[in-house]
């Protein structure tokens, strides 16, 4: 490690340069992540690429313009039942907005998220989802033959 002299406000101070690693108490903590932040984002971002006003989703929804603003400011906890409602007045599945906070969450904790069902998952709660593919695949397939040969 390297010191090497800073001017501050007229000050001079020493300051370590190096490439030196830092002790374990020095190394950044992982920050917290808030769902009820990461909520808001989605929510909030999913409004304005629809280009939709807080006052025409609070109306659809049914919630006053005050607390969804709240809500997507991450300073109130919605329940289950009123981010059901935001969701259908933003016509969009409640699952899938999950989902996008999940991925958030994830991506803050440094977590990989797969873009898949992993195959020994879908194995572990017994369905074959390659399986249920190919055979929709085929039916679609089949149905289209018949409806092209009238």
């Amino acid at each position: 490690m390297v010191k090497q002299p800073v001017s501050v406000n007229g000050v001079v101070r020493w300051k370590d340069v190096g490439l030196a690693e830092k002790a374990p108490s020095e190394q950044k903590e992982r920050k917290m992540v808030v769902l009820r932040h990461e909520i808001g984002d989605v929510l909030r971002d999913v409004r304005q690429r629809q280009g939709r006003t807080l006052r025409e989703v609070s109306h659809s929804a049914r919630v006053s313009l005050g607390y969804l603003s709240e809500v997507e400011r991450g300073q109130k906890e919605a329940s289950s039942e009123l981010l059901s409602s935001i969701c259908s007045a933003l016509d969009v599945p409640l699952s899938g907005m999950l989902r996008e906070v999940s991925d958030r969450v994830a991506v803050a904790e440094g977590v990989a998220v797969p873009d898949t069902v992993p195959q020994e998952f879908a194995q572990r709660y017994g369905r074959d989802l390659d399986r249920e593919l190919s055979a929709e695949l085929n039916d679609d397939f089949t149905q289209g033959m018949l409806s092209g040969a009238r």
